[in-house]
């Protein structure tokens, strides 16, 4: 099908009551994994590769490699560039071929997020690419961006219609108590936080951190109207446990490496398909 912009997979959502998930992978097996889940489940799916993944991987051979999964299946597949603060990045990454990335100015003041974001958003539009900001702070770590609890800060409702307007972004990740990593306790979110915003916007909104959260949580998120959810530290889990499952069953006298890293394909859909059940995306492929 080729890729499609985070806009186009998004529409519906929020009627139709269901998110897309948003998957962060890191090399050719989790993500072919994260598309071989979503494809069996007939799921629109978004691949998300932070800063660190495409300094890793090289930001043209991500897209080179993602273009041709999406293009390899017949569901919607949105490339998406997760919590950016390089700007120069972001706008190689945009004339790659990335279909939506994601300028986190969250550590900036109100206006500050409102300039940098609208900057992007003007650019993208030239390639015909979507974008996310974000609004409020979500705790946790998350490669090269760490908040801590003195500093984490819940969205302002009130601060969210002026930004959506100003800035002409296509989805807004909200603070609403999540944190990226796992979580030491269970998380408390804040569903009237969540209410409100979704009262006063029509903004596609991202949930950020979501592995670790129960499913009640993330399908109460999803009836109220989140459209996506972001899963990226337990697809990291799962991708080092195979291999060390992998290793120990292997002996050492085979030397194929895709022995070893083989596994990580089917353990990665297997989370996939679980949180496409909870997220009601299943079956969905066909609105976009």
């Amino acid at each position: 099908m080729g890729l499609v912009t985070l806009k186009e997979i998004l529409a519906g959502t929020r009627e139709g009551h269901y998110a897309v998930g948003g998957f962060n992978f890191n090399s050719y097996e989790d993500a072919q994994g994260i598309i071989e889940g979503a494809a069996a489940k007939n799921s629109p799916v978004i691949l998300m590769a932070s800063m660190g993944a495409v300094q890793y991987i090289g930001l043209h051979q991500v897209a080179g490699m993602v273009k041709g999964m999406a293009e390899s299946v017949d569901i919607p597949v949105c490339l998406h560039l997760d919590h950016a603060t390089d700007y120069a990045l972001i706008k190689e990454a945009i004339r790659a071929g990335f279909s939506s990335v994601m300028v986190d100015a969250s550590a900036k003041d109100y206006e500050e997020n409102i300039a940098d974001s609208r900057a992007i958003v003007q650019f993208a539009k030239l390639y015909g690419c979507s974008v996310e900001a974000e609004l409020g702070k979500v705790g946790g770590k998350e490669e090269h961006i760490v908040v801590d609890d003195a500093t984490k800060a819940y969205t302002d409702p009130a601060d969210v219609p002026r930004f959506v307007e100003e800035t002409g972004i296509d989805a807004l990740a909200v603070a609403i108590g999540t944190v990226h990593g796992f979580y030491k306790s269970e998380p408390k979110l804040d569903f009237e936080r969540l209410e409100k915003i979704v009262k006063l916007t029509d903004c596609p909104l991202v949930l950020h951190g979501g592995s670790g959260v129960p499913v009640e949580d993330f399908k109460k998120c999803v009836r109220m109207g989140m459209s996506k959810i972001n899963v990226g530290t337990e697809l990291k889990a799962t991708y080092s446990k195979a291999v060390r499952d992998a290793v120990a069953a292997t002996p050492e006298s085979v030397f194929d490496p895709r022995k070893y890293v083989g596994p990580v394909k089917a353990a990665c859909a297997e989370v996939v398909k679980g949180k496409i059940d909870i997220f009601g995306s299943a079956d969905k492929a066909w609105k976009c």
